[in-house]
């Protein structure tokens, strides 16, 4: 039988009775603007492909997470209750209420 608990609280998961809420999060470099555009040049379309062939071998993990990351996590209802109403964990400021006087 496989166990789960919460990535958030640490609080176990009975699949049985409650509801188990997965969140998943893709992140990936931005590679925008015309420095990042393949440049559609016959003469180093093979430079490239050596490139590429050879690049598997010298890329490091620290690169790979630099230009991307998927995280899964699993949730109790409570903690998938806060984390959608603030997935970003922005401080919440709350408004000073003043009486009119």
């Amino acid at each position: 039988m496989i166990h789960y608990s919460c990535d958030r609280c640490k609080r176990e998961i009975d699949t049985s009775t409650d509801l188990r809420y997965t969140v998943t999060i893709e992140i990936e470099a931005a590679l925008d603007g015309p420095e990042h555009e393949l440049v559609d040049d016959p003469d180093h379309l093979d430079e490239i492909q050596d490139m590429l062939d050879s690049a598997d071998d010298l890329c490091s993990s620290v690169f790979d997470d630099d230009v991307y990351q998927r995280k899964q996590f699993d949730l109790c209802k409570d903690c998938f209750r806060n984390y959608i109403k603030n997935p970003l964990s922005r401080e919440s400021t709350t408004p000073l209420g003043f009486s009119k006087n």
